[in-house]
């Protein structure tokens, strides 16, 4: 059932990218959600902390299409301290990554990096535990910078390309600037401006409340996200290639040479594998079945 669950959610994720929906229409302000520390898992880290063949279960939708949070929790733990109950937001990915806020890598006693989503090459360490086990990360923790989901509609409304960096402002009762903000494009992306906790306390800013970009700043450097593997050229590519496997992650995406992936309408597509097959400019179809 939990499966059948997940699948559905991925199908509607599918509809709404192959039908190309138009974005809600631009006036400037960008909705701004407040992200608390939560923990993105690989399968196989789900089953080592819940149990063999373990499927997580969604509890509510996510702004973001296709996005959930679980029912599941677990706990953080790290050389000074934890925190327990620590929300798991699915499906799951390719990679496992912990993302906390400053005050909370203090309760923990560590100090991670500030890193865009994806990238967690030499972050930091983290212990998860669950009910059925427990996992020792090497590196994953991370303290998410402030970015910007965007469709591309958007991106050209408001004339921003991806990995460019933007200083936003909020205006209430305790207006601010936020500099260094990444845009992130992408046609599964609903607008929303994501920051963590402690970037909301800093502005007394709660769910609902709006920003708008005042400055558009260059980066000397694209924001690199690291992937778990290089991409190899090869001369001859295949135009088509048959996927049969339950879940197509960004891992599969990048080593399967063909220009279009046919999956059946039951395989989970993972939420960075849409972003991998944009990047590749790759066409993935749903084959009837």
């Amino acid at each position: 059932m939990q499966e059948k669950l997940v699948q559905k959610i991925v199908e509607e994720v599918l509809q709404q990218v192959l039908k190309n929906q138009s974005s809600p229409p631009h006036d400037g302000k960008i909705p701004i959600g407040v992200s608390a520390r939560h923990v993105h898992l690989a399968q196989a880290e789900v089953e080592q902390l819940f149990g063999e063949n373990y499927q997580l279960t969604p509890k509510f939708e996510l702004s973001q299409p296709g996005q959930f949070a679980a029912e599941e929790t677990v706990v953080i733990a790290g050389p000074k301290g934890s925190i327990e109950r620590v929300r798991i937001l699915g499906p799951a990915r390719s990679l496992s990554q912990v993302e906390v806020s400053w005050t909370d890598a203090m309760k923990l006693g560590i100090k991670p990096p500030l890193r865009i989503s994806g990238d967690i090459q030499g972050s930091s360490p983290v212990t998860l535990i669950g009910p059925k086990g427990s996992v020792v990360l090497n590196e994953g923790l991370i303290i998410a910078q402030a970015h910007i989901h965007m469709s591309p509609e958007d991106s050209a409304k408001f004339n921003v390309m991806d990995g460019q960096s933007v200083q936003i402002k909020v205006e209430g009762i305790r207006p601010i600037i936020l500099s260094n903000v990444v845009i992130r494009v992408s046609e599964r992306y609903r607008l929303e401006m994501h920051i963590d906790t402690d970037e909301a306390n800093a502005g007394l800013i709660q769910q609902g409340t709006v920003a708008e970009i005042v400055q558009h700043q260059v980066n000397a450097q694209p924001i690199p996200v690291k992937e778990q593997s290089p991409v190899v050229a090869k001369v001859e590519k295949p135009a088509i290639y048959h996927y049969d496997k339950k879940l197509l992650s960004q891992l599969e995406v990048l080593e399967i040479d063909a220009q279009e992936i046919v999956v059946p309408k039951k395989t989970i597509v993972t939420a960075l594998a849409y972003d991998k097959l944009r990047e590749l400019n790759k066409t993935l179809t749903i084959r009837s079945e």
